[in-house]
């Protein structure tokens, strides 16, 4: 890993190190760990789950939000534009120094009370920002004592890089949680203190004087409470199934494009998340890719990696980044999640939907792997009919060598797991089920159904 100590990892940054002396090859996106602060009171006891999506998508949701110089866009797929600018505001990019003038126009969600008193909240969005746009995403939790967070940036974004780049914040925080590049996450889980609601704004920018404007399709996050645990209990297999998604190694892509962190072992989340664009039939134009150096292999996935890469976290690993990517091609829904038991996957797959994951490993704890890693994204495109999990791993040499089969039980605790220990015996951070999940805008019934149970639809 190659993570400044300045950003989050899967793991911790002293993880990072020790796993660059025992073989990493795969890194991936930001997770959470945090040290301890006071405690607030904390929330009544959880439900019995451990998960609780809200995403504001159709008419009624941004009908139900409070804007400010917004309009709300009716049709296939509802969403939210500019209509009369709110005002002006100058903006400085901390990436290039440059300063400009901006019109905006704000939107504001309803406060969502969370079903689950929640030690982690993951903001994810899906837009349009045609040239001479981009968007600010806020999140504001509150405590179960009442009290509110600042309003904490979760990304100012745009799917291109000609206006602003794209960012997470580092150092944004109060006395009780901090923002970990794409999480807001409670210090200390163990002090008791909770998230029980939260609120959302959008900012829409545009040149000014113009007509343009940014469209959002879907924003909303995810909040969770997943124990400390370093294992997690088996699940009866269920469904055997394998989808037939395109295989796309990151290493052949090793020492490519240094201005977006390397290649290789930095890209295993675009990589992935181009697998799924191209499985639901989207992919780069030509125009789109003629940017890319003439004779290198897939470049869709230079493409990929470009419009996810994080100018913050100084890498493509930004979990809603990826899912905004995916998002802008036509009618594809993308958000960032966390899945329950492997049984909630093996809906998902079954029912014809593939799902990327996060997982950090020793080269031991996954049979065939070949590798260990602090953090690493792969797809999962089925099951066997023993239960096993097909996935297309990009962490592989070539792509002909990126199917891989892992065992069961190994693979549902590497990646629902939220402790672990590292080469040196050390205690980690797991992501606990993380993934991101792409589907389209008209969904099959079934597809639909599994969604919907799911809290994603």
């Amino acid at each position: 890993m190659t993570s400044p100590t300045s950003r989050r990892t899967v793991l911790t940054a002293a993880l990072a190190a020790a796993a660059g002396s025992a073989g990493i090859t795969a890194s991936a996106g930001p997770a959470s760990a945090a040290p301890a602060s006071p405690a607030r009171p904390s929330a009544p006891q959880a439900a019995a789950s451990l998960v609780d999506n809200r995403f504001w998508h159709t008419y009624t949701d941004w009908r139900r939000g409070s804007g400010d110089g917004t309009r709300v866009l009716a049709g296939r797929r509802p969403g939210l534009a500019i209509a009369t600018p709110a005002g002006r505001t100058d903006y400085t990019d901390p990436h290039t120094g440059e300063s400009a003038a901006w019109e905006y126009a704000t939107w504001t969600s309803p406060l969502h009370r969370s079903t689950v008193p929640a030690t982690e909240l993951i903001a994810s969005w899906n837009a349009r920002t045609p040239t001479g746009t981009w968007i600010t995403v806020e999140l504001s939790a509150t405590y179960a004592d009442g009290a509110t967070t600042p309003w904490f940036v979760m990304g100012r974004w745009a799917s291109g890089d000609g206006d602003i780049r794209r960012t997470s914040v580092d150092g944004q925080g109060d006395p009780y949680s901090s923002v970990w590049t794409d999480t807001l996450s409670v210090d200390d889980g163990a002090s008791g203190v909770r998230f029980t609601a939260y609120r959302l704004r959008l900012t829409l920018h545009r040149t000014p004087g113009t007509r343009l404007t940014p469209t959002v399709w879907r924003v909303g996050a995810m909040a969770s409470d997943v124990p400390d645990r370093f294992t997690v209990p088996a699940a009866t297999p269920a469904h055997a199934r394998e989808l037939r998604v395109p295989r796309y190694s990151q290493n052949v892509h090793i020492g490519q494009y240094p201005e977006y962190d390397n290649g290789g072992e930095a890209w295993c989340s675009p990589t992935s998340s181009q697998m799924i664009v191209e499985y639901w039939g989207r992919k780069p134009t030509a125009e789109d890719l003629a940017w890319v150096r003439p004779g290198l292999p897939d470049p869709q996935v230079c493409h990929a990696a470009r419009h996810t890469y994080d100018y913050a976290y100084g890498g493509c690993g930004n979990w809603p980044f990826n899912a905004a990517y995916a998002a802008t091609y036509r009618d594809l829904n993308a958000v960032v999640t966390r899945l329950g038991s492997l049984t909630d996957l093996e809906r998902l797959v079954h029912a014809g939907i593939p799902v990327i994951t996060s997982q950090s490993f020793l080269e031991e704890e996954l049979t065939g792997a070949g590798y260990g890693t602090a953090g690493h994204l792969m797809t999962v495109v089925g099951f066997t009919p023993e239960g096993d999990v097909i996935a297309n791993d990009p962490a592989a040499p070539d792509n002909e060598a990126v199917r891989r089969v892992y065992r069961r039980r190994e693979w549902e605790n590497v990646w629902l797991r939220t402790k672990r220990y590292d080469a040196s015996g050390r205690v980690r951070s797991g992501t606990g089920g993380v993934c991101y999940v792409y589907w389209p805008v008209d969904p099959a019934l079934g597809q639909r159904r599994v969604l919907r149970s799911l809290g994603l639809a």
